[in-house]
């Protein structure tokens, strides 16, 4: 796995914009909590992503994994950048950062409010010391 090149500022104004846009498809009757998710594939196209609740609360799925698994399931390997929108610019759960980290672990995370505005742009990396990684399976 190649180490992700840092997105570029109109980059990463763009996948806070589809992140943040992408909350009004989100499936969230129970928490009533829309996640957003853009997620920035090293082939330069940009996969949205939304959570996806359940009566059987398990079987829920969160925006971040959505966008991975459609970028995944359309031939994409590498990630470069992911932008999350959240009420108060909620972070990934523990199982979205493992999936990222399967495939960018040196990404740039950015974490926005439903305005936009970025309260934290840090690596995957630093959300997930010590990752458990393919490598590790050898």
């Amino acid at each position: 796995m190649t180490a992700a090149a840092a997105p570029t500022a109109d980059q990463q104004a763009e996948l806070v914009q589809r992140a943040v846009a992408a909350m009004d498809w989100a499936y969230a009757p129970y928490s009533k909590f829309p996640v957003g998710a853009a997620l920035l594939a090293a082939s330069g196209r940009i996969y949205d992503g939304v959570n996806v609740e359940n009566a059987a609360y398990p079987a829920g799925v969160c925006a971040e994994r959505t966008a991975v698994f459609k970028a995944v399931s359309e031939g994409e390997r590498e990630f470069v950048a992911v932008a999350v929108a959240t009420r108060g610019a909620g972070a990934p759960c523990g199982v979205c950062r493992q999936v990222l980290a399967e495939f960018g672990y040196n990404m740039t995370v950015i974490l926005a409010d439903t305005d936009g505005s970025v309260r934290l742009m840090t690596t995957l990396a630093a959300l997930l010391p010590e990752a458990f990684l393919p490598q590790h399976l050898v």
